[in-house]
């Protein structure tokens, strides 16, 4: 870790290892899923030490404190001694974690759906043992 006064916060963003590209932390920005001390930034934003960044990794959101700045995206180890998330933050992201572990399987509910390879050959000897069955009252 370099020692630097500010850097930019998509920068910041992927050497924090929070998203796998720039680009793609540019676009979260963009979409307004990043906040810096409760405002929304753009991503040429330079952040400061101490600064608090509020994201969203698909569903999950977390506040992080940044305690230090880096030049480079390093190993992961390394990347999580750039921020601090909060207490509040770490809280929140276990109790949806609970909740998402005790929520029902979606696929459980349906009881319909697409038919199973059994079903589909059903279907299908139906369908040919009634047009054969037709044809032959037919003659």
């Amino acid at each position: 870790m370099t020692a630097m006064d500010s850097m930019r916060l998509d920068k910041w963003l992927w050497c924090a290892r929070f998203y796998k590209t720039r680009g793609l932390a540019t676009e979260e920005i963009g979409k307004g899923r990043v906040t810096v001390n409760g405002q929304h930034a753009k991503a040429a934003r330079e952040l400061r030490v101490g600064d608090t960044v509020a994201l969203r990794q698909g569903a999950i959101p977390r506040t992080v404190v940044v305690r230090a700045l880096s030049g480079m995206r390093g190993p992961a180890p390394v990347a999580q001694q750039l921020y601090a998330e909060t207490a509040e933050s770490i809280a929140a992201r276990e109790l949806a974690a609970e909740q998402r572990r005790l929520a029902p399987e979606p696929a459980a509910s349906l009881q319909e759906g697409r038919p199973t390879k059994r079903d589909r050959r059903d279907i299908d000897r139906a369908r040919d043992w009634g047009s054969r069955w037709s044809a032959s009252l037919d003659e």
